[in-house]
């Protein structure tokens, strides 16, 4: 297997022009759960352009019925980015302070459940800014969330 670099910004161009609309190659997940970890999935796809087709364990979307836990589950999508040994994306937890544009934040509650998957797309004046779908937002503060933990996910590389 090769590493390549994650395309940061091909990621970050991706959320912004989808974050307040729904890219009608992937299913739109808002009625049923929520859309916010499938979104995060699409942003990484846009910059790493690599999905691992592992059955249940992988991560890929090829239809609203065919795909991993990991695509559209909070918990999942941590479990395959700092798990994964194989094809695609594969990252470590880092503190906020560590992130980058194109990583992503997960938010969780004070029973230590994780609910949400915003990808992080700027920074200002130290303020992490992000974009998100559920509630959908670009270059919204992390800050103005409420949330009891979050955990920063950097993505380092790219398998293919």
């Amino acid at each position: 297997m090769t590493e390549i670099a994650y395309d940061r910004e091909a990621a970050v161009a991706y959320a912004k022009k989808w974050a307040f609309r729904r890219n009608p190659a992937f299913y739109d997940f808002s009625k049923i759960g929520g859309d916010c970890t499938n979104f995060a999935s699409q942003c990484i796809y846009a910059g790493a352009k690599v999905m691992n087709y592992t059955p249940t364990f992988g991560w890929f979307y090829k239809s609203a019925n065919n795909r991993t836990p990991s695509w559209t589950g909070v918990e999942y999508l941590y479990n395959f980015l700092v798990n994964n040994d194989g094809q695609g994306p594969f990252a470590e937890e880092v503190p906020l302070a560590e992130l980058e544009i194109g990583d992503i934040v997960q938010l969780g509650n004070s029973t230590g459940d994780f609910y949400h998957s915003p990808v992080v797309v700027g920074f200002s004046r130290g303020k992490i800014l992000v974009a998100a779908h559920s509630y959908d937002a670009y270059n919204k503060p992390l800050s103005s969330y409420n949330f009891a933990i979050a955990r920063g996910i950097h993505i380092l590389g790219v398998r293919k």
